[in-house]
C-alpha cells in the first residue's frame, strides 16, 4: 500500500503541542524526530537496543505522518496549518513547513535495520540476516538474528550481560526459562551453549513469530523450546504452564520495577540449586538494592553482580 508521507518542521519546545494537535485532528500515528539526549528516566523506562549516534541538539523537531492514498490530504494539510497558524501567538512552531513524499509501508517498517550489523559479544558472532557472514568467520559459533519487531539483537549492554552469566552457569541438563524473551535470543544461545530445553514468555505477541523464526534460522529444533504469552507474575494460567520447579536457570532482562515483583512469584518456578540471571537494571544505587532485597526476601542468595556501561546485573541461586 502507497502512503503519502507528511513531514512537519517545527521546534522542540512545540513538539508535544503539535503532536497532540495533529492526533486531534484524527492523525494516528506521528514519529518525531529531533536530537534531545535521552534523560535518566528515558533510560529507566525503555531499553535502546539499537540507536544512531546523534547531534548536538539544535532545537528543531521533526513530526512525520502518514495519510492513505485516498484519503483527502488537501483537507487535512489545511486544517493542520489554520492550527499552527493560531498556537504561533501562543508557542514558537518554528519554520512550520510541510514536506510531501510518497512511501510504502516497508519503508518504516525496515528503516531500523541500518543501524544493526554484524558484532561479537565475546566470541560468539551475532549477525542480522541481511548481512553475509565473512569467511575469516566461517567455523565460529554464528547466531543470525531478526528481531523485527520484538526486542532483543544482543546489541544492548543487559543483553550481553545475561548472555555471559548463561555461559557460565549452563550444562547439557539445563532447563532454561527467559521471561520477557523477546526476540528469543537467550533461550536459543542457551541452547547453543549447550542447554536440554527452553521456556520463553512475553507479553508482546511478536515474540512468537520472532522466537520461532529465529530458532529455525539458527539450526534449533522445535521439540527444544517452546513460547508462551501471558503475564508471569499475575496470570495463574500462565505459571501453571510453566510449571514449577522446573527450571536450573531462569533469566529475566527486564527493568528493575518488573524485576521486583517477579522475583517473589518466579521462584516457585525454580529448582532447588538454580540460578537467576536478571539484568535490565539501571546503575542505580536505588533500583540495584531494590532488586537484591526483593531477592534476600524470596530467600535467594546473591551470588554476583555485573556491570556493563550504565546497566547492572544480579545472579542470586535458590539454596
Amino acid at each position: 500500500m502507497k502512503w503519502n508521507k507528511f513531514r512537519l518542521k517545527t521546534t522542540t519546545e512545540a513538539e508535544d503541542i503539535v503532536s497532540s494537535m495533529l492526533i486531534d485532528l484524527g492523525i494516528e500515528g506521528v514519529q518525531v524526530e529531533d536530537k534531545i539526549p535521552l534523560t535518566q528516566t528515558d533510560k529507566e523506562q525503555m531499553f535502546v537496543d539499537i540507536l544512531p549516534e546523534m547531534d548536538v541538539d539544535d532545537g528543531v523537531a521533526y513530526l512525520s505522518f502518514y495519510l492513505e492514498e485516498d484519503q483527502d490530504a488537501d483537507q487535512m494539510l489545511g486544517q493542520v496549518k489554520e492550527e499552527l497558524a493560531q498556537m504561533a501567538s501562543y508557542v514558537d512552531v518554528g519554520a512550520a513547513t510541510i514536506e510531501e513524499s510518497q512511501t510504502e509501508d516497508v519503508d518504516w517498517v525496515n528503516n531500523w535495520k541500518q543501524y544493526f550489523h554484524q558484532f561479537y559479544v565475546d566470541d560468539v558472532l551475532i549477525i542480522p540476516s541481511w548481512e553475509e557472514v565473512k569467511p575469516e568467520d566461517e567455523g565460529k559459533m554464528i547466531i543470525h538474528i531478526d528481531p523485527g519487531t520484538a526486542f532483543g539483537t544482543g546489541m544492548h549492554e543487559t543483553t550481553q550481560l545475561c548472555i555471559r552469566q548463561i555461559r557460565k552457569f549452563v550444562t547439557d541438563t539445563t532447563r532454561i526459562l527467559d521471561v520477557g524473551c523477546g526476540s528469543g535470543i537467550l533461550g536459543m544461545l542457551a541452547l547453543k551453549f549447550g542447554a536440554s530445553y527452553s521456556v520463553g514468555t512475553d507479553l508482546d505477541p511478536c515474540a512468537i513469530d520472532a522466537t520461532y523464526e529465529n530458532m529455525k534460522v539458527n539450526g534449533v529444533e522445535e521439540s527444544r523450546y517452546e513460547v508462551m504469552i501471558g503475564n508471569i507474575i499475575d496470570d495463574q494460567e500462565v505459571q501453571d504452564k510453566v510449571g514449577y520447579e522446573q527450571y536450573d536457570i531462569v533469566a529475566a532482562n527486564i527493568l528493575a520495577d518488573v524485576l521486583v515483583p517477579l522475583t517473589l512469584v518466579i521462584i516457585h518456578q525454580m529448582k532447588p540449586g538454580s540460578v537467576y540471571i536478571t539484568s535490565g537494571i539501571i546503575h542505580d544505587n536505588d533500583k540495584e538494592f531494590r532488586v537484591k532485597k526483593a531477592m534476600e526476601e524470596a530467600g535467594l542468595e546473591v551470588i554476583e553482580t555485573n556491570y556493563q556501561g550504565e546497566w547492572v546485573s544480579v545472579t542470586a541461586r535458590k539454596n
